[in-house]
């Protein structure tokens, strides 16, 4: 007779601690043991690791039989009479053992993303409100000051001007301040979610590590993942903060010369952008599909790289093909860009010479000498931005012209350093609302974004606390909000960054496939081309 407090042994040779126990016939069992229980055929058997033991229910409809499988299409436990009954026969079945190891794998990740990644991303967010807070207060106060500033160098008539445009500013620091409380609110409800589903999966899970019984299984079986559900953050949202502009003051109209208030802005990113159109175009492998321009909301210019591809093709939102027009010089075309007027324009490298199609005729505006032509913009004052390459390549520089006249070039920093990488990659480039001009270097890893007058304003080369492959920038382009966006072609999704260089958010991949070409539209829908699928979409990333 053993004590008491003897260890569990196997019931059939008595070795201690056995790993295994047969479900059916309730015995513990070593590892040895388990192939001999087994051969007795005369009734079932159903071996689970120790640890599980009791884990398959009576069967609800045959009272001697146990459920060793689950329907997944009945969501029920079923023993193998109902398993052989008609009313499962072509349903989905799946043992209960890889069921409930299945279950709780996912709930061990499942907390452990909750309280490790999910839940610390919600309390940082929680405790950047204040400061958010802290950034309205400041920025309505320098506005403010400004404001009291040029008060003071004018009558005392105008102030009652003056005292309403601050009235401006306390209505949109409260609009602010409510897009933040709703932010906040939406945060905190779902933090408390958080802290609950962590609670109840500690609770199930510390359960499931004791004796088991057959409720467990429905327990077990009933539990969905609410991980994606709390992934993103609720109620994103970018502010695009009122500024104030003076005017010199004059005795007459000071009404106009007080300046103006821009309005605030509040704009909320979609958690998970909205693919509204897939174009397939005529372009395929090895050929590919490479830039896009926008001639209107429903019309695309679109242009293929390398390989002879020298068609210029005109699509509308539902694929058709609406127009094409061979190059001039019956060469692929590198870049294309539509004009204020509704004229395209196109770089082609090989003959050196940037180009203007205008209804059905194409004009030879630039031939290069020395320097090769590559990704192009049409600017807000009807310049063109060209970036070019030397025939050595070892330069590269930004050109600005005025129809054929070069008006500016943008090669060095203050330090005289280049600002762009020497390379044969296509560099593409795009002028932002505030007139900076944005170039994707591929081969740096960054955006270099420059002012109109040429003074670099900063690089950016991706989150830097984001584990990733390295940055690699193809095309660009900007939205009405003055975001700067661009695809990264070894990680799949567009970057998002605001005029001064933060990173604002990714648009995940939307079952892109190689990313190449950008371009919004007057709604701020993207378009990105895809190289190797041929395909345009369409996509919406702000509500």
């Amino acid at each position: 007779m053993y004590s008491l407090q003897d260890v569990i042994r196997c019931d059939l040779c008595e070795t201690p601690v056995p790993p295994m126990h047969c479900d059916i016939c309730h015995i513990h069992l070593c590892e040895d043991c388990v192939e001999e229980h087994l051969s007795d055929e005369s009734k079932d058997h159903y071996i689970v690791p120790f640890k599980l033991r009791g884990i398959t229910p009576k069967c609800t409809k045959h009272s001697t039989e146990v459920c060793t499988q689950f329907c997944t299409t009945c969501n029920i436990p079923v023993c193998p009479l109902c398993v052989a009954s008609s009313e499962h026969e072509q349903h989905e079945k799946e043992d209960i053992l890889t069921l409930f190891e299945t279950k709780r794998e996912l709930m061990q990740g499942d907390l452990q993303d909750l309280e490790k990644s999910i839940y610390p991303k919600y309390q940082e967010a929680v405790t950047n409100i204040p400061v958010q807070r802290a950034d309205v207060n400041n920025h309505s106060q320098i506005l403010t000051t400004a404001l009291d500033k040029q008060g003071e160098a004018l009558h005392t008539e105008i102030d009652t001007i003056i005292q309403g445009m601050k009235s401006e500013i306390d209505k949109m620091d409260a609009q602010h301040l409510a897009a933040i409380d709703q932010q906040e609110t939406a945060i905190k409800h779902a933090i408390t979610e958080i802290k609950q589903v962590i609670l109840d999966l500690k609770k199930l899970l510390e359960r499931l590590l004791n004796k088991l019984d057959t409720s467990d299984v429905y327990l077990v079986s009933e539990y969905t993942s609410r991980t994606e559900e709390f992934r993103n953050l609720p109620a994103q949202f970018q502010v695009t903060l009122p500024t104030f502009t003076p005017k010199e003051i004059t005795r007459e109209r000071i009404h106009q010369h007080i300046g103006s208030l821009s309005k605030l802005a509040i704009t909320f990113f979609l958690d998970k952008p909205r693919i509204l159109a897939d174009i397939q175009t005529e372009y395929r492998k090895p050929n590919g599909l490479w830039s896009v321009s926008c001639l209107s909301d429903s019309e695309l210019w679109t242009c293929g790289g390398f390989f002879n591809d020298k068609i210029l093709r005109l699509y509308n939102l539902q694929g058709e093909l609406l127009r094409s027009v061979q190059t001039k010089s019956g060469h692929d075309p590198l870049d294309i860009a539509v004009t204020r007027s509704g004229d395209l324009v196109y770089t082609d490298s090989r003959d050196r010479s940037i180009n203007l199609m205008s209804g059905t005729q194409i004009q030879r505006l630039i031939t290069l000498r020395g320097w090769e032509p590559d990704g192009l913009c049409s600017t807000s004052s009807g310049d063109l931005l060209v970036i070019m390459r030397s025939d050595d390549e070892t330069q590269i520089k930004v050109v600005r012209y005025s129809g054929s006249t070069e008006k500016q070039s943008i090669q060095w920093d203050d330090q005289g350093k280049p600002l762009y990488t020497p390379t044969r990659y296509t560099k593409y480039l795009c002028e932002n609302r505030n007139l900076d001009i944005c170039v994707a270097d591929c081969w740096a890893g960054a955006v270099v974004v420059v002012s109109a007058a040429g003074k670099l304003r900063f690089r950016y080369t991706g989150p830097p606390s984001t584990p990733r492959k390295i940055f690699y920038p193809l095309d660009i382009t900007t939205d009405s909000k003055g975001n700067i966006l661009t695809s990264d072609h070894n990680n799949d999704p567009i970057h998002i960054i605001d005029q001064n260089g933060h990173f604002l958010r990714y648009i995940p991949n939307c079952g892109l496939q190689w990313p190449w070409g950008l371009c919004v539209d007057s709604k701020d829908n993207l378009f990105v081309t895809e190289r190797h699928t041929g395909k345009v979409k369409k996509i919406q990333y702000y509500k």
